[in-house]
């Protein structure tokens, strides 16, 4: 899985209908904070290591600040950073943040979808 930074709506609504009704994972990424360096990290182990079909993006919260707010807006999903939300089919089925964005954890989340 390769995990690309977006910047606009309109990309993450590209990767939205180009998944159909796939998985998706969005990294919520902030360039200036050290336990998000940490979880970026984790988030590009997953993706190196993963076999699992889906999708990845990566927000840079501070950067892209209209886009990330659009994320929690639309998916009902307080803003954190760093933070992970897995979807299937368009809707959050996991999320998580700061020191629980882990390899491990991100890979079990995807697992229990089947």
């Amino acid at each position: 899985m390769v995990c690309k930074e977006i910047t606009e709506k309109s990309e993450l609504e590209k990767v939205l209908a180009e998944s159909g009704q796939g998985k998706v994972l969005i990294f919520k990424h902030s360039t200036a904070c050290p336990i998000s360096a940490r979880a970026w990290r984790e988030v590009q182990k997953f993706a190196a290591e993963t076999k699992a079909e889906l999708q990845g993006v990566m927000i840079k919260v501070i950067e892209s600040r209209p886009l990330s707010n659009f994320v929690a807006e639309n998916f009902l999903v307080t803003h954190q950073s760093p933070q992970v939300l897995l979807l299937s089919k368009g809707l959050v089925v996991w999320h998580t943040s700061h020191q629980e964005v882990t390899q491990e954890n991100i890979e079990q989340a995807i697992a229990a979808l089947g």
